[in-house]
């Protein structure tokens, strides 16, 4: 895996490409602020990887052990923090590039925690088709049977089933770099990525596209 940035949704807009004529909507995501926090080798730590805090927090809603290692690196408190992992051997920054990292018409790979729904039911959660509507029913949005007498016996593992909805770690690919605003502090990502506005993102390149 590459270095890649950490950000927050801001929310959608839209481009217009003058030359192809076209509307192009694009992922407002604030990525200025992206920090280095401790560098991890394979004599020390068994691997080598990059550790990235993005947004700043109270010192007093850090616990003792993470504030002490936020001040080891010389960082302000942050409240998300991920791990870019690389190959043994390979070459890991000292301080993030920033806006650097990326540059318009890049493919990238967005991950992010989608929309919560609550608890739902299996018609709104898996699409079922639910009962029948007319002739007397009164069940018409419910499971209906799920195998669990003679044959097979049991409820089989994985069996879709009403439940939370939601708030899953998802990943877009192949999403497009349309713009890099660095005195915006923004990079402008074409199509949706998971998650609320407000709601934080890792931005990776993509691992099954090349520019």
């Amino acid at each position: 895996m590459s270095l890649g940035l950490l950000g927050k949704k801001l929310g959608m807009t839209r481009l217009f490409d003058e030359q192809a004529g076209s509307m192009i909507p694009v992922t407002v995501i604030e990525v200025s602020g992206n920090t280095i926090l401790q560098v991890k080798t394979p004599e020390k730590d068994g691997y080598t990887a990059v550790q990235v805090g993005y947004g700043d927090q109270k010192e007093q809603r850090v616990s003792k052990p993470d504030l002490a290692r936020f001040k080891k690196a010389g960082s302000t408190p942050k409240r998300f923090v991920k791990e870019f992992r690389f190959e043994t051997g390979a070459a890991t920054p000292e301080t993030h590039p920033g806006f650097e990292t990326f540059t318009a018409g890049q493919w990238v790979d967005v991950i992010g925690d989608s929309k919560g729904h609550g608890f739902q039911g299996a018609v709104k959660r898996h699409g079922f088709g639910g009962l029948r509507m007319t002739h007397g029913s009164m069940m018409h949005r419910r499971t209906g049977a799920i195998g669990c007498r003679s044959t097979p016996g049991r409820v089989w593992k994985n069996q879709k089933m009403p439940g939370h909805m939601g708030t899953t770690k998802t990943t877009v690919q192949n999403l497009k770099i349309v713009a890099v605003r660095p005195e915006d502090g923004v990079i402008l990502v074409s199509g949706a990525v998971p998650g609320s506005k407000g709601g934080y993102v890792t931005v990776r390149p993509a691992k099954k596209k090349s520019a």
